[in-house]
């Protein structure tokens, strides 16, 4: 067996220029290939079936809908009927109920090209409006067809302000909105957020939304095993190095990394990787820490790359206080995404 030398995270501090931010406003990886007709509803929720039939009338529907491509709103143009329904769709369902497989379903199923329309989260939308401005924004995103949100912060009032003037000035040059968002702090509830606080976090806009409800579990827990156990750190030591383009880093070295690192560039922070290795997890210290690392949790489970580690299992990583905070649905979203990746990692192990 031919040995590679691992990479590590700690070593990489990658800049990340304002028109790859544009240009990466597509679905992640690991939904380039999903569609409506790959998601598949829960027999005992029927709201999941009635989401896939109206998210596919409402991506038929943007067929005819006003993009000039050019960035500019067409001032000389006849002003378009009002339409008959909102030219917005909000997702409002727990965690793990596929609404990002369905927003990204819908992107793929609108009928434009890929350039006319821009799939981000919330984090990165406001990073673009960081990297180039809010004027500088709304052109380049207001020819486009469709824009969609996934997971939108109501948590900091400040970014909901700015992204919602973005969305206003959208909604003026025809842009169509399709959004999901995170549980309101005190809002938690069963672990979902309900369509009433999006709505009126978002306030001049919530005419322009139609709510649809999708209820159900995690599916990432529906039927699967449990988590595997974490490994030692000489098995992991020996995945990385027998795995080509595997990283291996201590977990409290990277959780350090981070903090050192702009969270919008977490997702470049990971290319080309094909496995993380992480040796002696423990507790995260702090809410900041914990923050960034639900970040990088994410672009992970967006790019498909298995994570095997030793130390504590990943339900151990945060702190009971964070798990009943306002943060929560965040915390458990980590938890059942490192979870499922942990599990792909498991063939690593005795390569």
């Amino acid at each position: 067996m031919t040995e590679a030398v691992p990479l590590s995270l700690c070593a990489r501090e990658p800049h990340v220029p304002a028109d790859r931010l544009v240009a990466e406003m597509v679905p992640p990886p690991r939904f380039d290939s999903v569609r409506f007709d790959t998601y598949v509803p829960d027999p005992n929720q029927p709201s999941q079936t009635e989401a896939v039939t109206a998210l596919s009338s409402f991506a038929s529907g943007l067929g005819g809908a006003h993009a000039t491509g050019s960035g500019r709103r067409r001032w000389f143009a006849k002003k378009p009927a009002a339409p008959l329904a909102p030219r917005g769709i909000y997702l409002d369902g727990g965690y793990g109920v596929g609404k990002t497989h369905l927003l990204a379903s819908l992107w793929h199923a609108t009928p434009a090209e890929p350039s006319l329309k821009a799939f981000g989260t919330f984090v990165e939308l406001t990073n673009l409006v960081g990297a180039l401005g809010f004027q500088q924004t709304v052109q380049t995103l207001s020819g486009h067809r469709l824009l969609c949100i996934d997971e939108f912060e109501l948590d900091d009032p400040g970014d909901t302000v700015l992204v919602s003037s973005l969305l206003a000035r959208l909604v003026e040059a025809g842009v169509a909105l399709a959004a999901t968002s995170n549980t309101l702090p005190g809002k938690l509830g069963e672990g979902r957020f309900a369509a009433a606080d999006f709505l009126r976090e978002i306030q001049g806009l919530s005419a322009h939304f139609r709510p649809l409800r999708i209820d159900g579990e995690d599916y990432r827990h529906r039927g699967l095993p449990e988590a595997p156990a974490p490994f030692s750190d000489e098995q992991v030591t020996a995945a990385a190095y027998a795995t080509e383009g595997a990283s291996l880093d201590g977990f409290p070295q990277l959780l350090e990394h981070l903090a050192r690192v702009h969270p919008s560039r977490y997702g470049a922070l990971t290319d080309d990787l094909r496995a993380v290795c992480l040796t002696d997890v423990r507790p995260v210290p702090d809410q900041s820490t914990a923050l960034r690392l639900v970040v990088l949790a994410d672009r992970l489970y967006d790019r498909e790359v298995p994570v095997l580690a030793s130390g504590l299992p990943f339900d151990q990583l945060f702190s009971e206080e964070m798990l009943k905070g306002g943060y929560r649905k965040k915390y458990f979203r980590a938890i059942s995404r490192l979870t499922a990746l942990a599990r792909d990692a498991k063939g690593l192990v005795g390569r």
